[in-house]
């Protein structure tokens, strides 16, 4: 336990500057599939086939992809291609687009949970589609919507370790780094874990208190 502790005081700055890249990721790509999701899933329930058959493609297609192969297309093969991304910003588009799929799917869930006959009371009284779903639909789907949101957060912060594949120096290579010089797997991962957790738990109360206000047991 004693060199646990002496660990802990020598590696936890390290592993620190890994904590702050970690946000980072996990904030810009919760950032990107907030709007990407939005973006795919007003496409959905616009009503206009094209435009629903493509956002369902879409989704399709990026559920069926591999977030880790995702993040290997943006950042080894679209050099070849004349983009050429650093690993931070490969990352955060990767997982980005990664989770636009499903947080595509909640919004639809709950823009869909919304009763029609509000839709058909808005329209009747001439607010176009867009009005009825920024005044009526959308203030009413974000509580509904909330507690999966909040899931997506604790599963993104988690799948933000996945960057390390394309050398983001993010908390899991940065303890991946320390264990491979150091030997010290135990202590290491063991802080590691436990640096994870410690950022989870605030997500987790928060998810808990949406679902309290959302009315879910």
């Amino acid at each position: 336990m004693k060199g646990f502790w002496h660990d802990t005081v020598e590696f936890f700055p390290i592993l620190l500057n890994g904590v702050a890249l970690t946000i980072v990721v996990t904030i810009g790509s919760l950032l990107l599939s907030t709007v990407l999701g939005l973006v795919w899933a007003m496409m959905r329930v616009s009503g206009i086939g094209l435009l629903s058959g493509l956002s369902a493609s879409l989704i399709n297609v990026i559920r069926g992809i591999p977030i880790i192969v995702l993040l290997f297309y943006l950042y080894f093969v679209m050099p070849d291609l004349g983009v050429t991304l650093t690993a931070l910003q490969a990352a955060i588009l990767g997982l980005g687009i990664a989770y636009s799929a499903y947080q595509a799917e909640n919004f639809r869930a709950g823009i869909e949970a919304i009763d029609k006959g509000q839709i058909e009371a808005a329209q009747s009284i001439g607010m176009g589609w867009w009005l009825t779903m920024r005044r009526v639909v959308l203030p009413q789907a974000v509580r509904i919507v909330l507690p999966p949101y909040g899931n997506v957060m604790i599963m993104m912060l988690k799948d933000s370790s996945q960057a390390s594949t394309i050398t983001v120096a993010e908390l899991a290579l940065q303890g991946k780094l320390i264990a491979s010089s150091t030997f010290k797997n135990t202590s290491v991962f063991t802080l590691v874990a436990l640096m994870y957790l410690t950022m989870s738990i605030p997500l987790i109360l928060l998810v808990r208190h949406f679902e309290k206000r959302a009315g879910k047991p």
